[in-house]
């Protein structure tokens, strides 16, 4: 069954698509969606691929959010899901447990904050060894949707950060026309 498209949410970015076919997470597998957002797009699409056998952390700074993804993971039968609620600017200040997941995610997340440097360093910290960290972020080119140019982050910028900290770039590719999509590997 298609995905019922969200005009300025899924209509975007495929979340199916890109954790299935571009970072290939795998069933029971331990994934963290860092700054998941009230609509839980990717939490909910990243729940369903890990199965029942697997875990989503889906990790905001914002209670009512946390609450709204709960919401609908439900509305989908998904009991997969647990919530985290956390500043993730704070190194060491989200609450799961150092180095277990096999997958972190920050979608349209980074330029939203001035420490990002920090946030990349948080999704090192909760990451095993081998494990992938997805960036999904806006291009830098203007366009008529999205923050504005000022607050925007590059994916030069972010690979740069993330190989300070000790990522390798795996891959970089086209996340839809308004986003730039980049994983690296700890």
């Amino acid at each position: 069954m298609a995905e019922k498209k969200i005009a300025g949410g899924n209509e975007l970015l495929n979340p199916a698509h890109i954790l299935k076919n571009e970072l290939e997470i795998l069933p029971k597998t331990l994934v963290g969606d860092l700054g998941c957002g009230s609509m839980g797009f990717f939490t909910l699409q990243a729940a369903k691929l890990v199965g029942d056998q697997g875990k989503v952390y889906a990790v905001d700074i914002l209670k009512d959010v946390l609450s709204a993804v709960e919401g609908r993971a439900r509305q989908e039968g998904l009991y997969n899901i647990r919530t985290v609620w956390s500043n993730l600017e704070t190194v060491g200040a989200t609450n799961i447990k150092e180095g277990i997941l096999d997958y972190t995610l920050y979608v349209n997340t980074l330029f939203q904050s001035k420490k990002n440097k920090e946030m990349l360093e948080e999704a090192y910290r909760l990451l095993k060894e081998g494990g992938k960290l997805l960036v999904v972020d806006w291009k830098t080119a203007t366009g008529p949707i999205g923050p504005t140019p000022d607050t925007k982050i590059s994916s030069d910028q972010v690979n740069q950060k993330a190989i300070s900290l000790g990522f390798r770039l795996e891959k970089e590719f086209d996340a839809g026309e308004n986003h730039y999509g980049l994983i690296l590997v700890k």
